[in-house]
């Protein structure tokens, strides 16, 4: 097999930034297969760039302008500056594959922008397109494992792609990926995991992982990026605490209500786990992910709230994250609901997302299709936050943001911050809950928020493409868009911005999926796109 010059891009992020949280926290969000597609690759003979994009690097130069093949990796939010980065290596002669959620979520769209396009990938799907390796034009193909791989290469073998990445964190805080399971038991019907079995992967492996990193960095954080961590909870807590003396490494995770009694907290905190996102998501549903069984409304509310607050005791830092905007709300009771838990709970940081149909994600998105509810938002958009792509199902969308932004407001009011920081044990909690709520995750959004609902009031364009009247995208998306990718905005390629928001029910109805159409656009927004073209290609 001829050696190959290869290249691996781990998008965390969709653009370039200089905000004091992201570069802090941005270099600890790296994603474990493009690690592993590195190992991989090494493995069978091959030269290997990697590159985590964190939001400071220049993604034109720091890779090589003369690479055989180019792996890219992107949750849909950073699907835009994919396109855009693999249209330009195909320019240069690389063949170009993607992998990642956006993969998995948007296989057809993605194929007209890169050669291969993954879902569940193991070591022999790498292998194949190693061997292949040639360019798959106009329409790039679709590989996918019978299921998620068996094994992945631990941090020991991942270490030379880990530590260039945790090196740009300018702070002690040093996250370093880790998994020990895949798929989850739940079904929470919007969840890209909810039809993925529950797999477990090695405990040894494992215990050699946290041996291997107590001695080459003590001082690390350990993300694990189980879906739902701690399902089979003696087995992996024995692993660890076998590994590691207590307290040796920090450690974060996501986990459900339903594991996290007392008896497992205690013996969380004491192996040095430090942070907990454990999903709440509705005060009316999903009663056996938190323990709250058939109890709804103000009784789950405060069920919930003791056990957040028992949580606090032995953890200091919990992210408690819900979903606004489901078909079960109505009204204002699920946002005062909310409110009520933030007054009961004010040391727990309220993650928001805002219901999102990730395209083949989840079943549950295909009732959202076949209802017409689904809007065609570019992918740069669909972060949880900045766009709603699903039409809520019982409120208009002037009602839905105004109390959206009344309860980010409360959330992150200067009250609730000094409020939430007092409540706080810690100082590095302390820091990290504060800096959320005045950047992008509270100040950001409620001003994000705010211009949203200000032009449904005054933009024709932006009402009807919300009612979906129209797919003409409001200039507001095309010009984010543009300032995001900057000198990269020229090598997106025309009709990247637009998307089939049906193509899952097209093909599930075995109708025929398009290559695709050239977004829909007024003549004076065609007109600033060509200006903004060719303002751009002399930035390059």
């Amino acid at each position: 097999m001829q050696r190959l010059r290869i290249g691996i891009l781990d998008l965390v992020t969709k653009a370039p930034t200089k905000a004091l949280y992201s570069r802090v926290m941005n270099p600890n969000l790296a994603s474990i297969m493009p690690q592993a597609v590195g190992v991989w690759c090494e493995e069978a003979g091959h030269d290997v760039t990697f590159l985590c994009f964190t939001g400071s690097e220049d993604l034109i130069s720091e890779l090589p302008s003369d690479m055989d093949l180019l792996f890219v990796g992107a949750f849909s939010q950073g699907a835009q500056l994919a396109y855009a980065v693999s249209n330009l290596f195909r320019q240069r002669g690389a063949a170009t594959v993607l992998g990642g959620p956006h993969a998995r979520c948007y296989p057809d769209d993605a194929r007209k922008y890169f050669d291969y396009v993954v879902g569940f990938t193991d070591k022999s799907v790498i292998d194949e397109i190693l061997r292949d390796c040639s360019l798959h034009r106009p329409v790039g193909i679709h590989l996918t494992a019978k299921s998620q791989p068996a094994y992945i290469p631990g941090v020991r073998e991942r270490w030379k792609f880990i530590q260039p990445t945790i090196d740009k964190a300018p702070t002690h805080i040093k996250g370093v990926p880790m998994i020990a399971s895949l798929g989850c038991p739940y079904t929470c019907e919007f969840c890209i995991d909810s039809t993925v079995p529950y797999q477990p992967l090695d405990r040894d492996q494992i215990r050699e992982d946290l041996q291997f990193l107590v001695q080459k960095t003590p001082t690390a954080w350990v993300g694990w990026h189980d879906p739902n961590f701690g399902v089979r909870f003696d087995d992996y807590m024995t692993a660890i605490e076998e590994a590691i003396k207590p307290g040796a490494l920090s450690f974060c995770a996501e986990s459900s209500l339903s594991l996290l009694s007392e008896a497992n907290l205690k013996r969380l905190s004491a192996a040095g786990f430090r942070v907990m996102l454990p999903g709440i998501e509705s005060w009316y549903s999903l009663g056996a992910k938190s323990k709250t069984g058939r109890k709804t409304g103000m009784e789950k509310v405060s069920q919930v709230s003791d056990h957040v607050n028992l949580i606090l005791r032995h953890i200091p830092y919990v992210q408690t994250n819900f979903v606004l905007g489901m078909d079960i709300d109505a009204g204002e009771e699920p946002f005062d609901l909310t409110k009520r838990f933030i007054d009961r709970t004010p040391a727990a940081f309220p993650g928001y997302s805002l219901l999102s149909a990730f395209g083949e994600a989840a079943p549950l998105n295909l009732e959202f299709q076949r209802d017409g509810r689904v809007l065609p938002f570019p992918f740069h958009f669909l972060n949880n936050n900045q766009a709603m792509n699903v039409k809520p199902k019982n409120y208009g969308w002037r009602e839905f943001y105004d109390h959206v932004i009344d309860l980010t407001k409360y959330s992150f009011s200067w009250k609730n911050i000094i409020r939430r920081a007092r409540a706080t044990k810690g100082s590095f909690a302390t820091w990290v809950n504060v800096m959320r709520a005045i950047s992008t995750e509270g100040f950001g959004r409620i001003k994000y928020y705010k211009t949203v609902r200000r032009l449904l009031d005054t933009d024709r364009s932006m009402q009807r493409f919300f009612d979906g009247d129209t797919r003409e995208l409001p200039a507001f998306f095309v010009e984010r868009v543009r300032r995001d990718l900057g000198p990269l905005w020229e090598f997106l390629p025309p009709g990247a911005l637009y998307h089939d928001p049906n193509a899952y029910l097209n093909k599930t109805n075995g109708n025929r999926v398009t290559s695709g159409e050239l977004p829909v656009l007024g003549p004076a927004l065609k007109a600033t796109v060509t200006q903004v073209r060719s303002a751009s290609r002399s930035e390059v």
